[in-house]
């Protein structure tokens, strides 16, 4: 059984298929540079003319259940194949049956416990992208959740686990905190499939698990997504994704565009095979773990196909009035910079209103959004800007051939519009660098050459060697460095861009930041003060192969 929907779920989806022919972007290395790392996959499907397919909202789960303070979600993790493309099945892994899967909406003040149950043939790791949880809910890599059915787990000392319960969330673990996963595999998997949960403190959980999100800060974009150790990158390309957005009564009165013109614009891209199925040039079984990925896409995977909310290159018909667009970039690799074409009179059509942590201090008109995977942005369009029948797309400056498409919006007849967009909006960061305690460096770096391993500070992901104990309560600040292109994301909290290199921030820095972007050869200064939670968590590179290629390192607060 699914979640429950206020709207229909929508049949798009993705799915698995050989490697077809590759074109190949590399990133660029000159200092600065603002390019798309990634190898291309061509797809071999026939695609649909761009705009020609409706603009789709996700579902939006309801509760399951409801209490003084905690709304109670559920969610399965599902195999469904669905038309993506017209006239063509896509088989994908999928929450709830959906792609992305349904929205699920937090109230600041509310708990909220969201209940997965994974009926996939594979283990499956949920993380709360942006989300202020504890390390148990975090969705640490290594944290998994098997599949129902699964038997019992050998561990490394062969002592087996028997699928007890253990405190927490009250999820089933296999086996008390402590033992080691990783060695014989009874639980029914493919071989290897648990071959990377070397990991002591690995909290296995079986069949169904409870991720519990505590009252949340601010209002803000957040959205979930699979963070299985070495299998992130194909559990996104086959559509394990969806929004999750936290709600607060204090936004609502600031008067911003709300209902049918708030909407969520999941941006990524894919590559499909001639048949419907998604390709994805990993060297072994999808539903192993570990395998590194083809050569040529050693820098990541780009799709040739741009989805919005798993429709290829949609229109959407607006009414000429305001409309709040919460933009996230959910490409494995690809960075999109957006830009409104035409631009409405005097330019400044996309309005920013907040970035991934919330609302920004105050408005920021702009021509052009730059996105690098893991990021989000809501910006309000005023369409009443634009004569009644105009054609607006929204285009990507950063893409090639069809991926400079993205949607076209056609705009109706001027309406009565009781938004507004206000010049203050929420506080926002305001962290002093001086009073900083800890200052650390982390470089991004690929070691070893063109079939190297990605890494931070020299050493691939090794689950139990942490890479910093930052204390509780206590102002740092960390200083990132690159190679090539890498979107850094920090886990537990939202963090204030201090500067590239010898600059202030840049113009997609603003406010709270969960992910920024590294540009080639740069330095990033980022503050952070870790807050309410001791536990350990990540820190890594959301490109999504690098990632699992070992570009991610574990910190503990205490």
């Amino acid at each position: 059984m699914g979640a429950t929907f206020t709207r229909r779920a929508f049949a798009v989806g993705t799915g698995t298929a050989a490697v077809t022919t590759l074109g190949l972007a590399l990133g660029a290395r000159a200092r600065g540079q603002d390019t798309v790392p990634g190898g291309l996959v061509a797809s071999r499907a026939p695609l649909p003319a761009a705009y020609t397919l409706p603009f789709v909202v996700p579902p939006v789960a309801v509760p399951v259940s409801t209490t003084g303070d905690t709304d109670v979600y559920e969610v399965h993790e599902l195999e469904r194949t669905l038309p993506v493309l017209p006239g063509l099945a896509t088989p994908l892994w999928t929450y709830a049956g959906s792609f992305p899967g349904p929205t699920i909406v937090s109230t600041v003040g509310r708990r909220t416990v969201v209940r997965h149950t994974n009926e996939l043939p594979v283990p499956v790791v949920v993380h709360l992208h942006g989300g202020h949880v504890p390390a148990g809910d975090d969705g640490f890599p290594t944290d998994v959740l098997l599949p129902v059915g699964s038997g019992p787990v050998t561990y490394g000392a062969g002592v087996t686990a028997g699928g007890g319960t253990a405190p927490g969330s009250g999820a089933a673990h296999l086996g008390p905190s402590g033992q080691r996963a990783g060695g014989g595999n009874d639980a029914g998997l493919p071989a290897g499939a648990l071959g990377v949960l070397a990991d002591p403190a690995a909290r296995v959980a079986a069949g169904t698990r409870d991720y519990v999100v505590p009252p949340q800060p601010r209002a803000a974009t957040l959205w979930y997504h699979d963070h299985w150790m070495g299998a992130t990158g194909r559990a996104l390309w086959r559509g394990l994704i969806g929004f999750h957005l936290v709600l607060d009564p204090a936004e609502d009165a600031l008067g911003l565009p709300t209902g049918e013109r708030d909407l969520p614009v999941l941006l990524c891209d894919r590559a499909f095979g001639a048949d419907g199925t998604l390709t994805y040039p990993v060297t072994g079984p999808m539903t192993e773990p570990g395998h590194a990925m083809a050569t040529p896409f050693m820098d990541g995977v780009l799709g040739d196909v741009v989805l919005v909310n798993g429709v290829p290159w949609p229109r959407h018909e607006v009414a000429g009035a305001r409309h709040r667009l919460r933009l996230l970039n959910g490409s494995n690799a690809r960075a999109w910079s957006l830009a409104l074409d035409p631009p409405p009179p005097g330019g400044g059509g996309l309005v920013q209103v907040a970035s991934d942590g919330g609302l920004l201090r105050r408005p920021l008109p702009r021509d052009t959004i730059r996105l690098a995977p893991g990021e989000r942005c809501d910006v309000v369009v005023d369409f009443a800007r634009y004569r009644p029948g105009a054609r607006v797309q929204l285009v990507n400056r950063a893409g090639q051939g069809r991926t400079r498409q993205v949607m076209l919006f056609v705009v109706g007849a001027r309406v009565a519009d009781p938004s507004r967009v206000p010049s203050t909006l929420a506080s926002g960061p305001a962290f002093d660098p001086r009073a900083a305690v800890v200052h650390r460096s982390m470089a991004f770096q690929r070691w070893g050459g063109a079939g190297g391993t990605w890494t931070i500070n020299g050493d691939a992901f090794a689950p139990d060697r942490p890479l910093a104990r930052p204390v509780l309560g206590q102002l740092e600040v960390w200083h990132l460095s690159s190679d090539v292109s890498h979107p850094v994301h920090l886990h537990l909290e939202q963090f204030e861009v201090l500067g590239r290199g010898r600059a202030g921030p840049g113009p997609d820095d603003h406010g709270w930041k969960d992910t920024v972007s590294l540009r080639a050869g740069e330095e990033v200064a980022i503050a952070v003060r870790f807050t309410d939670y001791a536990g350990r968590f990540v820190v890594h590179c959301h490109n999504a192969e690098h990632e699992d290629m070992g570009m991610m390192a574990t910190f503990v607060t205490g």
